[in-house]
Formats: C-alpha cells, sequence, structure tokens
C-alpha cells in the first residue's frame, strides 16, 4: 500500500528529469567558423638584411700652414656649408712674410726697368757700331736676368698671399661638422693637426651584407632582366630604424662590391638615402629591405589559417558532402609573410574558400562547419568569454 502511495510521485521525478529532444546521439553539431578567400595580387617579395649608415664623404679637416689657432667659428653637430669659415690661424706672420714679397717683387720690377732701358741704349750704340757686340749681348743677358728675377718675386707674392689664405680654415665639403679638437691658443702644424672632422649629410650610403642565396637570386633576376626597377630603372631598396615600425625610407642600389667575402659567405651592396630630413645618422644600424623577386601573381591568405601537422604545412578548407559543408584537409606551401597575410606558393587557388577560425576550436578534417560572418563570430566569442 505504501509502494502504491508513493508511485505517482515516483513518476513525476522522472518526468522532471528526462532530457529534452535534441540532435540523435553520436551526431555533433556543425562547428562555427569564419571564412577567408584567397586572393590573388601582383607583388614582389622583399628580404630584410642589416644594414648600417655611412657618409657619403668624410674629411679630416687638417691646417695648411703652422701657427696658433686664434678661433673657432662653429658649434659641434651643426651643418656647415663648403668654404665656411671654421678655424683661424694668427695671421701676422704670414703677413708679414707678404709684404715682404710684395716690396722684392718691386725691387726686381725696377731692376728690370733699368736693365730694359740700359739693353735698349747699348742697342742704338751697336747700330752706330760704337761698341762691341760683346757689350750688347751682356747688357741684353742682364735684362734677361733682371726677368727672371721679377718673375720669381710675382709667384713669391702669390704664395704668401696663398699661405695668408690659409690662416682662415674652410670647409671643403658642405656637410656635418663634428667636434673642435684643438682650442684657441694651441699650435698646429700644416698637414699633421686633425682640427675636425665633417661628413655629408645628405645623401647617405648604407652598406648591407648579402648571403650568396641572396646575390645568386639578384644576379639570375638580373640576367634574366626580371629584376625589380622602380620609374628610373634603379632598384628600389626600402629602410626602418629601430624605433620605428615601419620601412618608411626609400633608397636604390647604388653599387655591389667586385667579390664576395669568402669569411662570411656575403657581398656588401651599397644603397643611397636622399636622407631629406636628416633623420639617418652616419653610424646607425638598420633593417633594410631588398626585392628579390620579380613582380608576379601571387596567391594570398591570412595568416591565421595555415596550420602545422608535423613537419607540413596545411590549411583547412570547406567542401559539400551528402548536402553539408564540411571541413577539408589540403597541404599547402607557403612563402614569406606580407602585413598579416601569408604568401601561398601552391595547394591553393584564387577565390577559394578556407576556415580561418573557428567559435571554440578548429574542426577535424571531415567535420560538418556552418560558415558566420566575421562580426558575428567576435560576438559569439564575447559572449562565451562573460
Amino acid at each position: 500500500m505504501k509502494t502504491q502511495a508513493f508511485l505517482p510521485l515516483i513518476l513525476l521525478l522522472a518526468a522532471c528529469g528526462r532530457p529534452s529532444a535534441g540532435p540523435p546521439m553520436g551526431e555533433m553539431p556543425p562547428a562555427q567558423v569564419t571564412l577567408g578567400v584567397v586572393e590573388e595580387k601582383k607583388l614582389v617579395e622583399w628580404e630584410e638584411f642589416t644594414g648600417r649608415v655611412e657618409p657619403v664623404e668624410t674629411v679630416e679637416l687638417r691646417p695648411r700652414v703652422s701657427g696658433y689657432i686664434t678661433g673657432v667659428r662653429f658649434e659641434a653637430g651643426s651643418l656647415v656649408r663648403k668654404d665656411e669659415v671654421l678655424f683661424t690661424i694668427d695671421p701676422r706672420p704670414f703677413q708679414t712674410r707678404l709684404d715682404g714679397a710684395r716690396a722684392e717683387l718691386a725691387r726686381t720690377e725696377a731692376a728690370a726697368k733699368a736693365a730694359r732701358l740700359e739693353f735698349d741704349r747699348v742697342s742704338s750704340l751697336l747700330a752706330a757700331k760704337a761698341i762691341a757686340p760683346e757689350q750688347a749681348e751682356a747688357r741684353e743677358s742682364a735684362w734677361h736676368q733682371a726677368q727672371a728675377a721679377q718673375a720669381s718675386a710675382a709667384a713669391d707674392v702669390r704664395s704668401a698671399e696663398l699661405q695668408l689664405s690659409h690662416c682662415e680654415v674652410r670647409a671643403p665639403i658642405s656637410g656635418r661638422v663634428g667636434r673642435a679638437l684643438t682650442t684657441p691658443g694651441n699650435y698646429v702644424t700644416d698637414g699633421s693637426t686633425v682640427l675636425t672632422t665633417i661628413v655629408t649629410a645628405a645623401p647617405v650610403h648604407v652598406y648591407v651584407d648579402i648571403d650568396e642565396n641572396s646575390l645568386l637570386r639578384l644576379q639570375e633576376l638580373r640576367r634574366e632582366k626580371k629584376l625589380y626597377t622602380n620609374g628610373q630603372g634603379r632598384v628600389p631598396v626600402e629602410l626602418q630604424l629601430s624605433n620605428e615600425s615601419g620601412f618608411g625610407h626609400r633608397g636604390h642600389i647604388e653599387s655591389f662590391d667586385n667579390r664576395l667575402n669568402a669569411a662570411t659567405g656575403s657581398m656588401v651592396v651599397r644603397c643611397e638615402f636622399a636622407n631629406e630630413k636628416g633623420e639617418l645618422t652616419p653610424g646607425l644600424f638598420a633593417r633594410v629591405r631588398l626585392p628579390v623577386t620579380a613582380e608576379y601573381p601571387a596567391m594570398l591568405l591570412d595568416e591565421k589559417a595555415v596550420l602545422t601537422d608535423q613537419a607540413n604545412k596545411y590549411v583547412l578548407g570547406v567542401e559539400e558532402k551528402d548536402g553539408q559543408l564540411v571541413s577539408a584537409y589540403k597541404p599547402v606551401v607557403i612563402g614569406p609573410a606580407l602585413e598579416g597575410r601569408r604568401i601561398i606558393r601552391s595547394g591553393l587557388k584564387a577565390g577559394e574558400k578556407v576556415i580561418i577560425n573557428g567559435m571554440a576550436r578548429l574542426p577535424q578534417p571531415g567535420l560538418p562547419v556552418a560558415p558566420v560572418q566575421a562580426d558575428a563570430a567576435k560576438q559569439v566569442s564575447a559572449a562565451g568569454a562573460q
């Protein structure tokens, strides 16, 4: 009797605990996935190398005359123009030599004039046969000697003027000047004492060591006349400093070295950059990109779609099977990354759809999938995270 009394209650509890209707046992609902499309785009592949910035010209400024420094007329690190006065040397000894040379020139000019008058006088006497020919020849010789002395004195004047002008030490090139290595009051020796250094600021050279394989690729492209060039027929290069996020500096390859370094297996390539803003300071290291392919139509895909299976790369495509979409395993050969996308060498065609990501996890090949929009996928993921 007690069992019969409790029977309705037991049946009621069993009915409340019964699971709701759902998919048959063993069947998984389609995995929600986001799809991406393989895009075909013409591009050039670039390879990165380390480079160092160097000036086009470097000058160690040395005096051309010896003397005491009387002035320094520049600030360290400033830009100077060609022929701008940077140092001054005491000019008084050189002015004295110039004055003496000019006085000697005046004396020789007077002596040459007197010798010429004497020669003219004896020439008329010789014509009248009033003197012997030997006397006329002696006067002519004296006149030529006086002319030579005058020419020598004139050369001494020019030399003294040149030495006096060298008392103003001028910049031989335009560029950025370093610190002064001597100060007023110090004695400097012509041709030996280094006063300062000057480097050109614009343009600049960037020296890049490229490996043997990259060099061979460039040479092959050059032979086949497929080497990527800009509108001026030059091979473009791009540069990035250590504090920059992109390759914003544009330049070109200026020259290749004449041999490969057997010790390092690399060759030096010299690139030239305009450096109009002066951001490329000589001595800096930078990342440099060089084109290593011709322009060609490449297959591009979102990098998140590329997966790794042991040593192989693959993507999950989609295909229709028994009236529904399922994931499909597709091996691919990949190239370098390009702004968040990956170059696909082989395995895919333009327009193919592949799985970029799943809502919870990527489905296994052959499992049913349900494509969703990227925005919807983000909303579902956010809701799951809450």
